[in-house]
């Protein structure tokens, strides 16, 4: 993928769909984006590119949040309802059950059985479009549970069958190893990075990660850039 420069988001995202080319016959795409520094604005390109997908380009869209503990995706859609439309109902997250983290100890449920991972993660509908973004339900949480990331794809090859385009929205490198966690099961890695930033080395170690645990990183997206390339372009891409 091509270098892209942000200047206004609905032609960027228009350019950022091209780029990407085009998936397989019959096979949902899953992108990933993910910056190496919170603040680089990830989660706002993530959630554009969905809109437009969803509202332009006619995609059946997930738009799944791995910030978990905060779901911001949720929340900002929720926000700004007369832009993105009314954020529906909660409905079941997995089709068949599966899911991408586990939650420990296990709770139970009235019935004394252990109370599935996947009933955590909601999904709701977003207006009339056919896209969807998901909140994990942090309030189900007891005591001392955690939530953990799982190396699996198994969850990502059911929600193939009822999309055309999964986004997956990571947290930063430097608050969490989900995307190197889920990277072996993405189709394609799109790195954000703030055209501002003269260290180029925390972007070029996040590369580097991504990379050995399998992603295919696909290109940047410089946010918050000028029409100009970045300084640091070439020297990231050596």
């Amino acid at each position: 993928m091509a270098i892209r420069t942000m200047v206004n988001l609905n032609a960027e995202m228009a350019e950022l769909w091209a780029s990407l080319g085009a998936p397989a016959a019959g096979r949902a795409r899953i992108l990933q984006l993910v910056s190496a520094r919170r603040g680089e604005g990830t989660s706002t390109i993530a959630r554009e590119l969905a809109f437009f997908a969803a509202r332009h380009a006619g995609r059946a869209v997930w738009l799944v949040d791995l910030d978990l503990m905060a779901s911001p995706q949720h929340a900002a859609i929720s926000a700004e309802s007369e832009r993105y439309g009314l954020v529906g109902q909660p409905a079941q997250a997995s089709p068949d059950g599966s899911i991408f983290f586990s939650i420990q100890p296990a709770a139970q449920g009235p019935d004394g059985k252990p109370w599935p991972d996947a009933r955590y993660l909601a999904a709701h509908r977003v207006g009339a479009a056919r896209w969807w973004v998901t909140r994990f339900r942090r309030e189900a949480l007891r005591g001392r549970q955690t939530v953990h990331i799982l190396p699996s794809g198994d969850y990502w090859t059911a929600l193939r069958k009822f999309a055309d385009l999964i986004i997956v929205d990571c947290p930063s490198g430097d608050r969490s190893q989900a995307a190197t966690t889920v990277a072996p099961f993405m189709d394609q890695t799109v790195m954000v990075v703030a055209a501002d930033e003269e260290d180029v080395r925390a972007p070029a170690l996040m590369r580097d990660a991504l990379t050995g645990a399998g992603a295919d990183v696909a290109g940047l997206f410089f946010n918050r850039a000028t029409v100009q390339q970045p300084p640091f372009a070439r020297a990231f891409l050596r």
